[in-house]
């Protein structure tokens, strides 16, 4: 899944900024694998990869780590045998931003990569 959505930038968000609502996201929430991904409560992103083995859930698990330090911007996850659960929003303004629809849709790009066939 190609998303113009993953090639932009990350950015900060201040607390003077509202969550986004349902109309303002569903743009981003749409360039996001559907398969993955849903917006639970207008609050937060939750999204669960499946993988083949727990090696690869976990090397992903490390890459989302590495993406999380690098945009200072950190999911919660949650690693188990042949799946990864991420839970994220901006906990600044307890909602959503369109840094947490960026993160996602970079998430996406990466699991590519460990998708089992």
């Amino acid at each position: 899944m190609a998303s113009t959505l993953a090639d932009q930038e990350c950015e900060a968000c201040t607390s003077e900024d509202e969550p986004l609502t349902e109309t303002e996201y569903d743009d981003y929430l749409a360039e996001l694998d559907d398969d993955v991904w849903e917006v639970v409560d207008d609050h937060h992103l939750d999204g669960t990869y499946a993988f083949g083995d727990f090696r690869d859930a976990l090397e992903f698990t490390y890459e989302i780590g590495e993406l999380a330090e690098e945009e200072w911007h950190h999911p919660d996850l949650h690693l188990e045998w042949g799946e990864v659960r991420v839970e994220m929003w901006t906990h600044k303004i307890d909602g959503l931003h369109k840094t947490d629809f960026v993160m996602a849709a970079r998430m996406d790009r990466i699991h590519e990569q460990y998708a089992p066939a």
